[in-house]
C-alpha cells in the first residue's frame, strides 16, 4: 500500500495538463510520514457539497522528495512502479532513439521528463551506458532501472556506470557514489558523426561528454573551413576537433580545469594525431578574452557552464551572458561568426537573446543571426514540461 499526498484544493490544475512536478506549496497533508525518494501516491481534494470534509480522486503517482518539487510524477495511471514499468518507459526512448538513425555510438537514451522518467538521465558511449540520477526516487531505484536497461538494450551493451556524486540534492542524506552495475570495461572511446573522443564518466561534468551539442558541433564544422576558431570554455574539445575537421586554419581551445586541457589535447590527437593547427589553455576564460588582440580570431564559440542553476541567480546570470558575449563583440573582426549558447534552465530563450543583443548593442556592432539553436532530437522536450527546453543557442554574423 502507497503512501498518500493530498493535494490543496484546486492545485490539480497543472497535473491534469500532465505537467510532471508537484511543488511543495500545492500540498495540504500526508497521509503518513513519507521518506526521501518513496512511491507515492497523489490524490486531489474537492470540497463534499455537504461542507463536511474532501472528496479525493487517484491522479498520480511520483517519487516523493524534500524540496520545492516535491513530486515528480511517474504516472497519470494507477500502475506499479517495478521493473516492467521502467522496461516499458526505456523501450518507448530506445525505439525513438533508433528511429532518429543517429550516427555514432553515443546517444542520450533516457532524457528525464521529455521521455516520461523525470529525474533519470541515461547516456550510451559505445557499449556503456552512464546512469545518472536526479532524484532521491530514482536514486534508489537505480538497481531496478539498471537491470531494466539491460533488458531493453540486450547486447547491445556490456557496462553500466552510476554517476551521482553530484546530482542529487544537497540535503538527501543518501551516498550518491559513482561506480559501475554492471560490467567495468575501461573502454572510454565513442564516436559522433565519424569522430572519436575519450568519455571521462568517473571525474567529468556531466556523464562525461556534452552529447548535447552534437547537431550544433556538425554545424560549426561548416562554417570553419579558413577560419581561424576560438573554444570558449571547451571542456574535452568537442568544437574544436570539430572545426579542424571543417578546415580551420588554427583552432585554440580555452577552459579553466586542467583536466579539460588534458582531455580536450587527448582528443585532438585521437582524430588528427600531430596537428599543429591545435593549442590549448588551461585559463579564465574572461581574463582570455580580455588579454587577446582583436581580430586574432574570425569565429568563436562561447560554451559557458550554466550561470544560473535556479531563479534566484537569474538577474547575476543574465549580466554573466551579457558580459562575456561582449567581450567577443569586441574582438572579433568585420565578418567574424560567433556561436553563442546557454545551457541554464532557468534562462528562457528571449531572456538570452536579450542579453546577447544587449552585448552587442553595447559593443556598438551590427549583428545578425544566422540560426537559432537547440537541442537536439535525442534530448526530448515534453510538450506539458516547457521547462525541458534548456540549450539555447545562436549563430550571428557580426559586421
Amino acid at each position: 500500500m502507497l503512501k498518500q499526498v493530498f493535494l490543496k484544493y484546486g492545485k490539480d490544475e497543472s497535473l491534469r495538463r500532465y505537467h510532471p512536478w508537484i511543488f511543495s506549496g500545492a500540498i495540504h497533508h500526508f497521509s503518513d510520514e513519507i521518506d526521501d525518494g518513496e512511491v507515492v501516491e497523489v490524490l486531489t481534494s474537492t470540497p463534499r457539497a455537504d461542507h463536511r470534509g474532501f472528496d479525493n480522486e487517484f491522479i498520480a503517482v511520483g517519487h516523493y522528495q524534500i524540496g520545492s518539487i516535491m513530486v515528480r510524477v511517474l504516472s497519470f495511471e494507477q500502475e506499479e512502479i517495478n521493473q516492467q514499468f521502467y522496461e516499458k518507459r526505456i523501450r518507448a526512448a530506445y525505439d525513438m532513439r533508433r528511429a532518429l538513425r543517429l550516427e555514432g555510438t553515443s546517444y542520450r537514451l533516457v532524457h528525464g521528463e521529455g521521455d516520461n522518467l523525470p529525474g533519470l538521465v541515461v547516456d550510451v558511449y559505445n557499449r556503456t551506458a552512464v546512469m545518472q540520477a536526479h532524484s532521491v526516487g530514482m536514486h534508489r531505484q537505480r538497481q531496478m532501472i539498471a537491470a531494466a536497461l539491460k533488458q531493453v538494450l540486450g547486447n547491445a551493451i556490456d557496462n553500466i556506470f552510476y554517476k551521482s556524486e553530484t546530482t542529487l540534492a544537497h540535503a538527501a542524506e543518501v551516498d550518491g557514489g559513482n561506480g559501475f552495475l554492471l560490467g567495468g570495461s575501461a573502454d572510454d572511446v565513442a564516436e559522433e558523426n565519424g569522430l572519436r573522443f575519450h568519455v571521462d564518466w568517473l571525474r567529468g561534468q556531466k556523464t562525461g561528454f556534452f552529447i548535447d551539442q552534437r547537431d550544433n558541433r556538425a554545424l560549426l564544422e561548416k562554417y570553419a573551413r579558413g577560419r581561424r576558431v576560438l573554444n570558449m570554455f571547451c571542456y574535452t574539445g568537442g568544437f574544436s576537433f570539430y572545426a579542424l575537421r571543417g578546415g580551420a586554419t588554427l583552432v585554440h581551445s580555452v577552459d579553466s580545469s586542467q583536466k579539460a586541457i588534458d582531455l580536450t589535447r587527448a582528443n585532438v590527437e585521437l582524430n588528427f594525431p600531430a596537428d599543429t593547427r591545435h593549442e590549448a589553455f588551461a585559463e579564465d576564460a574572461f581574463k582570455f578574452l580580455d588579454n587577446m588582440q582583436d581580430g586574432a580570431y574570425d569565429l568563436i564559440i562561447l560554451d559557458p557552464p550554466a550561470f544560473a542553476k535556479h531563479k534566484d541567480a537569474l538577474r547575476n546570470a543574465l549580466k554573466g551572458y551579457t558580459r562575456i558575449n561582449y567581450r567577443a563583440f569586441q574582438k572579433l573582426p568585420a565578418g567574424g561568426i560567433l556561436f553563442t549558447f546557454s545551457c541554464s534552465q532557468a534562462v528562457n530563450k528571449d531572456q538570452f537573446r536579450a542579453a546577447v543583443f544587449t552585448a552587442a548593442a553595447q559593443a556598438g556592432r551590427r549583428v545578425r543571426i544566422l540560426h537559432q539553436l537547440h537541442q537536439p532530437a535525442d534530448h526530448p522536450v515534453n510538450i506539458y514540461h516547457p521547462e525541458g527546453e534548456y540549450l539555447k543557442g545562436l549563430v550571428l554574423y557580426v559586421e
